[in-house]
């Protein structure tokens, strides 16, 4: 169990440097796009002819894949990254929504860009994009001043059916 941690703790602090590296390239190569996040969702026929629901979320005007998610039915804004373990959040985010871990919960060790920090991890009874819902998600919950963003990580991506960068924009589907 502690391995798995670990390695959550090191997933979470290179999806961080990945996530600043490629801010840094795309700020460069950026053209004007909307700074809203941009999520459109298609209902689209999977080969075994069943439905199945997708979330198409374009890059925002830095190159990340920016979409607004539901935590407990609340409103929380994501960047997807597929380099992150689990879903993290920094405090106020998780505070706003309503999750407010004591300092005694932040145990597990956590390598960030800033540093090893302690983050206080929890389970999600429910996480949704769009249409899409994942019950019972892993979590942390972070210090603000080591996570500036929220991430959608592989606790939720990994459920679902796929997920992909395609055409210049992030598909997932359930």
């Amino acid at each position: 169990m502690r391995g798995v941690l670990i390695l959550a703790g090191v997933m979470i602090g290179l999806g961080t440097v990945m996530a600043q590296v490629a801010d840094h390239m795309m700020a460069a190569s950026a053209t004007t796009a909307s700074s809203a996040p941009s999520v459109m969702m298609v209902a689209a026929e999977s080969p075994a002819t069943s439905s199945a629901r997708s979330v198409i979320v374009s890059r925002d005007r830095h190159g990340h894949f920016q979409t607004e998610g539901r935590i407990e039915g609340q409103r929380i804004q994501f960047m997807v990254d597929t380099g992150a373990s689990v879903v993290a959040m920094n405090e106020t985010s998780a505070a706003r929504i309503g999750v407010r871990p004591l300092q005694s919960e932040f145990t597990t060790k956590v390598t960030t860009a800033n540093g090893v920090i302690k983050a206080a991890r929890m389970q999600l009874a429910m996480v949704q994009v769009g249409d899409l819902v994942v019950r019972d998600v892993d979590a942390m919950v972070l210090p603000d001043e080591a996570l500036s963003q929220n991430l959608l990580g592989l606790s939720f991506l990994g459920r679902l059916s796929r997920f992909e960068f395609a055409g210049g924009r992030m598909v997932l589907e359930q």
